[in-house]
């Protein structure tokens, strides 16, 4: 019974020819494997002897007919050959048989066993709807997950393979091993830069490949992106309404930027110079708008071919209340009373300096004139004395003549 069930459907048995050199084997992860030991007789008695070099041996192990199976890793069947009932990953390694027929002849037999897992098959996860030529942007990513060997993923562009160059096309690969498992899951992002002119729908794909002989590569559901052309970034508006920018208290102010170009270029806010914490929006609103809300504000517009540029500034303003205007009026007039009552004063403070200064050279001046009296009435005296001093030198020389 047991020969016949290790004979079974689920069994797989590799009959090889006798060669001199290994046989290379492969199998399935999981999955039963059998090897034949050439030369040996099909039924008891049996010399032969089988000796294993693997994973989950440090040095060779020997098996025969006559002693114990390895636990549920292998054992040697009645007609000599070797069964393992599920292959893994650790059996992987060296297989020896040799053995001896009822002639005398010896015959050896060597197997050189590789294992395999069949991941499912690849997708592209975060796949891109929109491309722009010029512009590096990332198509997606490709993912396989639980293979054996690791493997290796390609992408492909309109059914042609796409090699990295460092300048269009660039892969970036990932590969981590389950640490229980030991399969293997891998990724590949790909980045390109559309060329300008091409198709406006390219087709990316990728696929797996083992690297085994005789295994089929496994494909991934295409994506279809859109290749934008870059439209330039016109001069960037921003609209206000209210128009003007001057809303009643508790009103909503709507600004709305323009900047049109393709694709369209990521929004941001700006108030008096700082920029605002809001996620990019095109619309900013400003409901039930307070004084906080007053400043001036511009946005700017982020494109990846052209860069930033942002718009002229508009001011946002609370309209005032009548009785605002009548208090702004009433504190305006009477500040231009007051200015003007100063200035009065002002005014008249001159002029009192004025004509105190007029009196004051009035008085000095009089002053100076009383002053000079007195010395002209003492030069008159001298010059009466002198006068009549001369009268009688006169009279004399007048009778003294001949």
């Amino acid at each position: 019974m047991a020969t016949r069930a290790a004979a079974g459907a689920w069994v797989l048995v590799l009959s090889l020819c006798a060669v001199a050199g290994s046989q290379n084997i492969t199998a399935r992860i999981g999955e039963p494997l059998v090897l034949n030991c050439k030369g040996a007789p099909k039924k008891p008695p049996q010399q032969l002897e089988w000796k294993l070099n693997t994973g989950r041996t440090e040095a060779w192990k020997v098996l025969s007919p006559q002693g114990a199976p390895w636990d549920s890793v292998a054992r040697v069947l009645p007609n000599g050959s070797l069964l393992l009932p599920a292959v893994g990953i650790q059996d992987e390694g060296t297989f020896r048989c040799r053995a001896m027929n009822r002639h005398g002849k010896e015959t050896k037999s060597n197997y050189r066993v590789r294992v395999y897992q069949i991941p499912g098959e690849p997708e592209i996860v975060d796949p891109a709807s929109q491309l722009t030529a010029g512009v590096p942007s990332k198509v997606g990513t490709c993912v396989s997950e639980g293979g054996y060997p690791a493997g290796t993923l390609s992408w492909h562009l309109d059914g042609k393979p796409l090699t990295p160059d460092g300048q269009g096309v660039a892969v970036k690969e990932q590969t981590r091993r389950h640490p229980e498992t030991g399969l293997f899951t891998l990724q590949s992002e790909l980045m390109v830069t559309p060329a300008r002119g091409r198709a406006a729908r390219p087709t990316f794909s990728c696929s797996f490949s083992s690297g085994l002989p005789r295994r089929k590569a496994l494909h991934a559901a295409p994506i279809y992106p859109t290749v934008w052309e870059p439209v330039a970034l016109e001069n960037v508006q921003l609209v206000v309404e209210p128009e003007g920018g001057t809303v009643a208290p508790g009103g909503t102010v709507t600004l709305t930027c323009e900047a049109p170009a393709q694709p369209p270029p990521e929004i941001h806010w700006i108030k008096d110079g700082m920029p605002l914490p809001l996620p990019p929006s095109s619309v900013l609103l400003l409901p039930e708008v307070g004084p906080q809300d007053q400043g001036t504000y511009s946005c700017v517009a982020t494109h990846p071919s052209h860069g930033p540029q942002e718009s002229p500034a508009v001011s946002i303003s609370i309209a005032k209340t009548d009785e605002e205007r009548q208090t702004t009026g009433s504190v305006g007039g009477s500040g231009l009373g007051t200015l003007a009552l100063a200035l009065g004063t002002l005014a008249a403070l001159g002029i009192a300096a004025l004509l105190i200064g007029i009196i004051m050279w009035q008085r000095r001046r009089r002053q100076g004139k009383e002053r000079k009296a007195p010395e002209s009435q003492e030069e008159e005296e001298e010059r009466a004395e002198l006068n009549q001093s001369e009268e009688p030198e006169t009279a004399e020389s007048g009778t003294g003549g001949p």
